[in-house]
Parts: C-alpha cells; sequence; structure tokens
C-alpha cells in the first residue's frame, strides 16, 4: 500500500480538504444531536410539523403518492420496533441451558427494554421525512397511482400489525401489569 492509500488522506499524509470538510459537517450535526437530546417534546414537535409541511407539499402538488406510502410504511416499522421489547420473551422461556431470569410477580423486576430506543425512533422518523420531502423535488418519484387502493392497503397493513403486536404484549407483559393493579393472585384472575 502506497502513501496516500487510506481513505481520507491525501498524497502527503495529510487529510485531504474534502474528508476534513464532512468529517468537521459530521462533528457538528452531532453536536446539534447531542444538544437536543433532553428536548424530547421540542424535538418531536418540529417532527410533526415537518410532516404537516410534507402533508402539504403532497397535497397541493398532487402526486407522490408512492413515496408518501413509503414512508407511512418505514414509520409503522420504527412504530413496531419502539413497541417491541429487546429481547422476544417467548423465546427466553422456551430455552432450557439454565437458570432464566424471574418472570413472576414475587421474583426480581425486569425492566421493559424497547428494541427502539425513543431518541434513534425520533432520529429515524425525523430523516424518513427529510429524504421524503426531498423525492418530492424529482419527478422521477412521481409515479401515477390511485392513491385510494395505497390508503387501503396501508389501513389493512396497520390493523393487522397492531393486533399482533397487541396479541404479544397482552401474552407477555399487560396480563401480569392488569393483575397486579387488580390486586388478585394468579389463580384467581
Amino acid at each position: 500500500m502506497s502513501e496516500g492509500d487510506s481513505i481520507g488522506e491525501s498524497v502527503h499524509g495529510k487529510p485531504s480538504v474534502v474528508y476534513r470538510f464532512f468529517s468537521r459537517l459530521g462533528q457538528i450535526y452531532q453536536s446539534w444531536l447531542d444538544k437536543s437530546t433532553p428536548y424530547t417534546a421540542v424535538r418531536w414537535i418540529v417532527t410533526l410539523g415537518l410532516s404537516f409541511i410534507y402533508m402539504i407539499r403532497v397535497y397541493l402538488l398532487q402526486g407522490w403518492y408512492i413515496v408518501t406510502y413509503a414512508l407511512g410504511i418505514y414509520h409503522l416499522n420504527l412504530f413496531i420496533a419502539f413497541l417491541s421489547p429487546k429481547v422476544d420473551p417467548s423465546l427466553m422461556e422456551d430455552s432450557d441451558d439454565g437458570p432464566s431470569l424471574p418472570t413472576r410477580q414475587n421474583e426480581e423486576f425486569r425492566p421493559f427494554i424497547r428494541r427502539l430506543p425513543e431518541f434513534k425512533f425520533w432520529h429515524s422518523a425525523t430523516k424518513g421525512i427529510l429524504v421524503a420531502m426531498a423525492c418530492t423535488f424529482f419527478e422521477a418519484f412521481n409515479v401515477p397511482v390511485f392513491w385510494p387502493i395505497l390508503v387501503m392497503y396501508f389501513i389493512m397493513l396497520f390493523c393487522i400489525t397492531m393486533k399482533r403486536q397487541i396479541k404479544i404484549y397482552t401474552l407477555h407483559t399487560w396480563q401480569e401489569e392488569i393483575q397486579r393493579e387488580r390486586g388478585c393472585g394468579e389463580d384467581l384472575c
């Protein structure tokens, strides 16, 4: 390997101007993300505002329904990952490899850890809206479709997916919580 063959290095061994520019840009972006972390409500309000602007743009342009459908599916997948536990409880129950974590009320508390944390959910959702907004500036993404069918497909997919998620939650976590709130034992409820 000769001098200057590594990524971002110029012939003289120093980082190139382009590499330094994008490196600095990434640092500034990360700094703004770090500063926005404690302001959850403000972050989501900005994201909802961007979403509203995107919807108005699509409505006024009367197009880009495929992009909007793809954005909706992407947001649905993010939402499912946000609602899902990091470790599937059904997989943990079936293992006979040794001791397992406690699962009863009188045993040790095990908190719910999400597969997709809130900050990453917000960040991915916002990036998705910005990418979809950028797509509306290119006519190549304006594929002619009959939009009511896309709305129907999305509603069906949403209902089926949420039904499955609710069934999983009811099976693994909500049953124990409901029993604790009622104040009855496992054999009474």
